[in-house]
């Protein structure tokens, strides 16, 4: 992978602009090259004047760079020594009042515990960015050199960038082993792999698997497929032989609507999540999403797509119910209930995650009057209105199969019949 792809995909997002402008800098190196002039035409020293003026800018541009970076790495360092000298000092605290009230001390211990897994994945992301930024300006004067012949480049960082700040400051390496000191041996009762396991972090690039894109192309390809199958088969199948002809097609159609607009909505916020990491939008950190575990655009796009083929399998079996000797009405139900044990299933399997986490903000959204609710909670409250339709859809489904059960047939409602306000 090329220096400029990997330090796209492991910065941190909400830092962009505070880091090596690497392709800036790379792109001034290559427009110098192809505007020099050419030794042919003009004399030798012609061409001298034109690379150590380009030189003087460009290693005014360096200069300017490395300024912003060791200012930026101070700050966060600063506030890091903060962050954890207010940790240790809650956490004495706590200690203070285990004896009183050991209830509140074991809320407070596990509020400490997550305080100091969060610290420490900042204190990995500043390390991060240290290396980063050191290893930006090695490529880029090495690159420097390469192009216009000379050693400016490598005299330049022996002089200014190894002797930086960021670079020769060794403290967020004592923050990092501090950190790990007292996790181990104050919150976790010296047990060094269970603290270490509590402050693990996440690969930092954007790592995708290969099995999980490989799902997402082979459910992708099979929705599309059955979808083909969908259309010609509603359009083409005899009406004879499809129930379509002797029930409400409007019935069927919000049967069908509220799980395709659900499935639709986990689509569109695969693709929000890739606009908002490819914009530089920390997600995580503004849901307060665990960055140790959460969703990838991937991960949506694969719910979606195998929802969709779940979608399209249950329509075709609806269409060809009489060849197959059941009841057409079970397939939208039963495709409702595959959607709720996926989302209520207790096991840590399955995304285990976000499911709760979703379950959670629903919660907080129903209880709002009760509970606090953060910006998740009012973002995803807002996503419900727009999915209105859907829900009014949920609610047609439960009205037609409880009147379907209580009249002892599925022909009984009507459309008109459970869209009356009386059911909601």
């Amino acid at each position: 992978m090329k220096f400029a792809e990997h330090l796209g995909a492991h910065i941190t997002p909400e830092w962009r602009k505070q880091y090596i402008q690497y392709e800036e800098m790379k792109a001034m190196l290559y427009a110098a090259v192809e505007q020099a002039p050419s030794q042919e035409v003009v004399e030798e020293e012609v061409t001298q004047r034109y690379f150590a003026s380009f030189d003087e800018k460009f290693f005014t541009y360096c200069d300017k760079e490395l300024t912003k970076i060791n200012t930026f790495y101070a700050e966060k360092l600063a506030e890091a020594t903060r962050k954890f000298a207010t940790l240790k000092s809650e956490m004495e605290e706590s200690e203070k009042s285990s004896v009183a009230k050991k209830k509140v001390h074991r809320r407070k211990l596990m509020d400490l515990k997550l305080a100091f897994s969060e610290f420490y994945l900042s204190l990995i992301l500043l390390q991060n960015y240290q290396n980063l930024n050191f290893t930006g300006f090695r490529k880029i004067l090495k690159k420097h050199d390469k192009l216009m012949r000379n050693n400016t480049g490598a005299r330049w960082r022996e002089e200014f960038v190894e002797s930086s700040h960021f670079h020769t400051n060794k403290d967020i390496d004592k923050l990092i082993s501090e950190t790990e000191t007292t996790v181990t041996s104050e919150l976790e009762g010296g047990d060094r792999q269970k603290a270490m396991k509590r402050l693990r972090v996440p690969p930092l690039g954007d790592k995708h698997s290969p099995w999980t894109t490989f799902k997402v192309g082979l459910f992708a390809g099979a929705f599309l497929v059955l979808f083909f199958a969908v259309i010609l088969s509603a359009v083409f199948h005899s009406a004879k032989e499809s129930d379509i002809a002797k029930k409400n097609f409007d019935v069927i159609v919000r049967l069908y609507r509220g799980p395709l607009l659900f499935i639709l909505f986990l689509f569109l916020m695969g693709i929000n999540v890739y606009g908002w990491r490819s914009s530089g939008v920390n997600h995580v950190l503004i849901f307060e999403l665990d960055p140790r575990n959460h969703l990838s655009e991937q991960d949506l796009f694969e719910l979606a797509t195998i929802f969709g083929v779940l979608w399209t399998l249950s329509i075709l079996c609806f269409l060809y119910a009489e060849n197959l000797n059941v009841d057409p009405f079970v397939m939208p139900v039963f495709l409702v209930g595959i959607m709720i044990v996926f989302m209520l299933n207790p096991t840590k399997t399955l995304k285990y995650g976000a499911r709760s986490w979703s379950l959670k903000v629903v919660f907080r959204i129903f209880s709002a009057p009760l509970f606090y609710v953060g910006f998740a909670d009012f973002w995803l409250a807002d996503q419900m209105n727009s999915l209105s339709q859907a829900l009014k859809d949920f609610q047609f489904l439960i009205c037609y199969y409880i009147s379907g059960i209580i009249d002892g047939e599925w022909s009984g409602p009507t459309a008109g019949t459970c869209s009356d306000s009386g059911w909601w």
